[in-house]
Parts: structure tokens; C-alpha cells; sequence
């Protein structure tokens, strides 16, 4: 991993238990052979500019699992509140120093490395509190985080669904925060399109795409699913019917 600019650190932090409650043990599920979140943290790991990936995880004893995969995969763990990932995110940043912090989910082993790369160019450029590459679909983009902009929320966020979500303690709070969103422009015919793995029918267009497009040797692009997914329309409608939580949603509480 190298950094484009060698006075900024950045630090990748992967938000990841063992009981998500809409599709259990997702990170676990294996796409060409490989668990979700092994494929997650791969990619992170590939992204320019990132110094260190950690997995934060809950501290409950159920978690051991998701340690030992992080472990395996040279990745660092840190368990904490299995409710608070705000407070997570907080104290895994402490382990080491970074002005940035990119913010990945367990969920998303679509992960861009090329676009999770220039959102960290951009966030470096703009200096925003939060920043992200937009236009671009869910599961697929990154947000990163100023340090002193996560240490903010974690001091002052007081609602549960600030707690579980990371960040809409910055997003409902603009005058109090710069936020920075830069836009690409790619041929996108599928605009409602889910790269994420919340439910079986999310796992089961993962599925599909991994065994048509995955290799050891490089990670597939986002423009290589939509090539795949033009040539196979289909497929599109396999999680098409699920409908994405709101940020204001949580589970714990």
C-alpha cells in the first residue's frame, strides 16, 4: 500500500460482526472460494494511498471468527461496543496515528479499488470533513472521514441511528461541517443497481458475479459488471424488489 501524498496518513477501517440479522454470517459466505470479507479486505488493501486496514469488529465472544479471518488475511482487528460503531470507528483510529479515515462496511465486496483510489486523491484535495466519490452504485464507493471530524461526531452524536451508521451526525449537520462530494461520469443504464450483500437475494447476484468475473490475478472493475450485466440483463432483477434501509435506520437500541 502506498500513499499519494507521504504527509497524509490514511488508515482503511472495515465495520464488520458475526450477527447481521438480515442475512446471517454474511461476511462469511464464500464467493469463488473466498469469504466476503476476506474479498474486502483484498480490496482495501489494494487501494492507493491506504496505510494500515482494520477490521473493527464487536467484542462479543461470537466475533472470534471474524478476528482470526482479519488475522489471516494481514489485516489488524479491533473489537469494541458490538451496538456503538461510531465509538468502534473512534477507538480503532487509535491504533494509529492518520488524518483520514476511509469507511468501508462488511457488505460490500464490490468495493471499487480504482474509485475507492481517487476518493482518497479527492479528499486529500479538498480538505473536507467528508468526502466520496458519487454517481456511482451502492456498495460500490467509500467515504472518508477527517480525523478530527470523527472525534467531533464521537464527542457530540447523541441519536442511536448516529451511533450505528458512523456518519449522519456530519450529514445532518452542515453548517457545522465541510462535506464534499465529487461526481464521475461513467455509462450507467442500471441506475437503482445493488452491489451490496444485505439479503440472499443481494448474496445470489454477488454469486453470479464472482464466478463469471473474479481472478486471483486482478480485481474486477465496476466497469467490467456492467459490461457483464449488459450482456445478461437478467441478472438485474434477481435483488431488484429490496428496498435499502434509510441511514436513519437501526437495529440497536
Amino acid at each position: 500500500m502506498t500513499n499519494s501524498d507521504s504527509q497524509t496518513n490514511i488508515v482503511a477501517i472495515i465495520q464488520a460482526r458475526q450477527n447481521s440479522k438480515r442475512l446471517f454470517e454474511k461476511c462469511f459466505k464464500e464467493l469463488s472460494g473466498k469469504a466476503v470479507l476476506t474479498h474486502i479486505i483484498e480490496r482495501a488493501q489494494a487501494i492507493e494511498g491506504i496505510s494500515h486496514v482494520i477490521v473493527a469488529t464487536g467484542d462479543a465472544k461470537k466475533n472470534q471468527d471474524i478476528i482470526k479471518l482479519t488475522e489471516d488475511s494481514g489485516a489488524t482487528t479491533f473489537a469494541g461496543s458490538e451496538s456503538n460503531v461510531l465509538e468502534r470507528y473512534y477507538m480503532a483510529s487509535q491504533l494509529f496515528p492518520c488524518d483520514y479515515i476511509i469507511r468501508i462496511t462488511g457488505d460490500n465486496p464490490f468495493t471499487d479499488v480504482d474509485y475507492a483510489s481517487m476518493a482518497v486523491q479527492h479528499a486529500i484535495e479538498s480538505s473536507a470533513d467528508l468526502s466520496s466519490i458519487t454517481n456511482i452504485p451502492l456498495g460500490t464507493a467509500v467515504e472518508l472521514i477527517k480525523r478530527e471530524a470523527l472525534n467531533k461526531c464521537y464527542h457530540n452524536a447523541n441519536h442511536t441511528h448516529h451511533l450505528e451508521h458512523v456518519t449522519p451526525y456530519i450529514k445532518e449537520n452542515p453548517q457545522l461541517f465541510t462535506i464534499s462530494r465529487k461526481p464521475v461520469y461513467i455509462y450507467n443504464n442500471i441506475p437503482d443497481l445493488r452491489l451490496t450483500i444485505d439479503t440472499e437475494e443481494d448474496f445470489q447476484l454477488a454469486s453470479e458475479l464472482y464466478s463469471a468475473l473474479y481472478t486471483e490475478q486482478s480485481f474486477f472493475s465496476l466497469h467490467q459488471i456492467f459490461n457483464y450485466l449488459r450482456l445478461y440483463p437478467e441478472m438485474v432483477h434477481i435483488n431488484s424488489a429490496i428496498k435499502q434501509r434509510p441511514m436513519t435506520h437501526f437495529e440497536n437500541g
